[in-house]
This record gives C-alpha cells, sequence and structure tokens, in this order.
C-alpha cells in the first residue's frame, strides 16, 4: 500500500478541507495524520495530509486528479512519496556533534534521509565520514576564493541532486547569491536560543549577560545571519556558578 504526502498553500477561505478530504476519499485514499494552520495576520491557509492510497491509485493520477480541486481555490500544492527519502547534504566544520549525531540516527533508520555528500571546509571527518560511505568533499574557503568555492559547493548540490542542505555546526557564513539561489532549501543548527546571541561566540555572550536559560535553534538560511525563519527551539537552564565552557558543554547535547 503506497503512502503519500500532500501539502497545500493557499488564501484562507471556506470549503477547503471538504475538498481535499472529499477528493481523496472518492480516489479510494484514508488520511492517516493530518494538520492545518489559518495565519490571520496574512490570510493564508496551510496543510499538510498524510494519506494511504488504499485502491492502488497511483502519484500521477492523483496529481491529474487534483488540479480541478486545486484550480477554484488557486493553490499551491506538491504530492510526496513518503517511500522515497529526501536527499541531504551536510555541511560542517570542525565541531563534529551534530554531524555524528544525524550519521548514527541515519545509520539506525531513525532519520529516514539519503545522506548524499558531505562538504567540509577542513579534513578532520574525511576518515568518519568515508567510513559510512559518504562521499567527502574538502573545500577550503577564503576571502579570496569564497565565490570559486561556492561555485564548488553549487556543483555538488547539483551533481547529487541534493533537495536539502544541513549547516551542521559549518562556520562559514554563506554569500546573498548562495542563500538566493537555495531559498527554503538551506537550515542551520544554531548554537544559541535565538535571536538572542547571534553569530560567533554565543554561549561566551550569553554567560557574560548573566541568563539562565540557553538553547540551540534550527533555522531556515537567509542572507541575514541567523535571522532566517525559526523551524524549531530547545532550552536548558544555567546557573552563574556554570563557566562559558560549561555553557558550551550542555548547548552541545540541545
Amino acid at each position: 500500500m503506497s503512502k503519500y504526502c500532500l501539502t497545500v498553500t493557499c488564501r484562507s477561505t471556506r470549503g477547503i478541507v471538504a475538498a481535499i478530504s472529499g477528493f481523496l476519499s472518492e480516489s479510494g485514499c484514508n488520511i492517516s495524520d493530518s494538520s492545518q494552520f489559518d495565519d490571520i495576520e496574512t490570510g493564508n491557509f496551510f496543510m499538510r495530509i498524510s494519506f494511504a492510497s488504499e485502491e492502488g491509485v497511483g502519484l500521477e493520477a492523483l496529481k491529474q486528479g487534483f488540479v480541478d480541486v486545486a484550480g477554484p481555490f488557486d493553490m499551491d500544492y506538491a504530492f510526496h512519496d513518503e517511500g522515497t527519502k529526501m536527499k541531504v547534504l551536510i555541511m560542517v566544520s570542525r565541531y563534529g556533534h551534530c554531524l555524528n549525531d544525524l550519521l548514527y540516527r541515519w545509520r539506525v533508520g531513525a532519520l529516514p534521509i539519503d545522506i548524499v555528500a558531505v562538504i567540509s571546509n577542513h579534513m578532520d571527518f574525511q576518515k568518519l565520514v568515508v567510513n559510512h560511505d559518504i562521499p567527502f568533499h574538502c573545500i577550503k574557503v577564503t576571502k579570496e576564493n569564497k565565490p570559486e568555492a561556492e561555485a564548488q559547493i553549487m556543483r555538488i548540490v547539483s551533481e547529487t541532486e541534493a533537495e536539502l542542505v544541513v549547516l551542521a555546526r559549518y562556520m562559514q557564513i554563506l554569500s546573498d547569491e548562495m542563500c538566493q539561489k537555495m531559498t527554503g532549501r538551506i537550515i542551520n543548527i544554531h548554537h544559541s536560543f535565538l535571536p538572542s546571541f547571534k553569530g560567533a561566540n554565543p554561549y561566551k555572550q550569553a554567560h557574560s549577560r548573566g541568563v539562565k536559560l540557553i538553547g540551540a535553534t534550527s533555522h531556515y538560511v537567509t542572507g541575514d545571519l541567523d535571522e532566517g525563519p525559526i523551524i524549531e527551539q530547545d532550552t536548558v537552564r544555567v546557573t552563574h556558578g556554570q563557566s562559558a565552557e560549561d555553557y558550551v558543554s550542555l548547548g552541545r547535547d540541545v
């Protein structure tokens, strides 16, 4: 039995949910999970539905049939086969805790993605990555060669058909041009509870300010440093009796 996902965005109005669920029911599909959200500020509607095709209707037939449903609502939508793993490219510098965690979860099947390559500006994790049978690319980045280095990165993205780039403590600022080319396709794992303490050494900044909560943030990458839309955050409590180095250690776990 094939399992699919449908994502929808359009202006909010009556009848959207009924139209979508009615179409899926008539197409022999059973909805297993549904999430929807009305953005009051923008007037937009968002929906994500997971469903199983119980009568063998394929993805292409669903796409074709949905055109008539989407038209009256002017929907932006996409169907996804949940059995197809997203192709992910990971970028890292010299802090390996995020990379190690991602590789472990991928290896044991807890993270259902296809890691197509790892790019680093250092050689520190070459052996680790190659031992996982994943291609490793070392691309040195300096102020002088940054355009050429990013061109190399974009070639690898293209050649591997990577759908998502994860900056797993990649300590380089991407150019505005690259951010624009990859809009919505790069996420960053930042070691602070944004929007506080952006940039480098956030835990030292937090220690200097005497905060009692530190954290980590996953966000989309834009041309503005550490300003992209936030995906997820978590925090941990700290005290005045702990050092900046303690904050760093606690932050790794977060």
